[in-house]
């Protein structure tokens, strides 16, 4: 006697059977660019004027943010009272990623350079999310592994190249010459002091190159800095 093998409860042999991982009916499925634009459970937005601290060094580290509009600029101060730019950020970066590795408190203080837009994710809103959503999770490697280049790159940046190529490169990643998108060509107005920081030399050395680069039409001011792709001479030069 033949066994009906499509009884409820059993399944056909052969049958390609998706249901278990597949969502309820009732549960749309995961919208990246929605998730990081609106707030929700362990998530909240906050507009930031220009020159607002959103973390500083010792603060407690509870929470990842993502910098939906504007810039930030992460510094370090030393013992000694130095401090030094170690990285400008821009739309669409993740930051204060520290507090998922067991990081107590904040490394580094993170100012807005401009008026900024920043979602904050609570740290066990964060780890959920990586935990359940694949497409977040990739994205969040992404940026982790280009941060890693960066600063692979900053560091040989410092060591091999002069102050001239070093100022040069910055601010061509500042206007995201070398990146995915459009250049912004007009950058938000950063001071001389904030750039000597960024690449360690003195504010009067950042003005003679800055002059430097405006006569030999590289960069514009306007009601911004106009940086145009010809400034890659200096870095490529010898």
């Amino acid at each position: 006697m033949r066994t009906d093998k499509s009884r409820k409860g059993q399944t056909p042999q052969g049958a390609n059977v998706r249901a278990t991982n597949a969502p309820p009916a009732n549960h749309a499925p995961f919208d990246l660019n929605t998730f990081l634009a609106k707030v929700g459970a362990g998530r909240s937005i906050v507009d930031y004027r220009k020159n607002r601290v959103v973390f500083a060094q010792g603060d407690k580290a509870d929470a990842v943010f993502y910098l939906r509009k504007g810039k930030v600029k992460l510094t370090v101060v030393s013992n000694q009272g130095k401090e030094a730019v170690v990285a400008i950020l821009g739309e669409g970066e993740f930051f204060g990623e520290g507090c998922l590795v067991a990081q107590p408190l904040r490394i580094a203080t993170a100012t807005t350079l401009t008026p900024c837009a920043i979602m904050r994710l609570e740290k066990p809103a964060m780890v959920r999310v990586l935990h359940t959503e694949p497409t977040f999770s990739e994205r969040f490697i992404t940026h982790l592994l280009a941060r890693n280049i960066r600063v692979e790159e900053d560091l040989v940046d410092q060591l091999f190249n002069s102050a001239e190529k070093r100022l040069a490169r910055v601010l061509l990643l500042l206007a995201n010459f070398g990146k995915e998108g459009k250049p912004e060509v007009v950058i938000p107005k950063i001071s001389q002091e904030t750039l000597a920081e960024m690449i360690g030399t003195t504010r009067s050395r950042v003005s003679f190159f800055m002059n430097k680069f405006r006569k030999l039409g590289f960069i514009y001011y306007n009601d911004g800095l106009e940086v145009h792709s010809s400034l890659l001479n200096i870095i490529l030069h010898d």
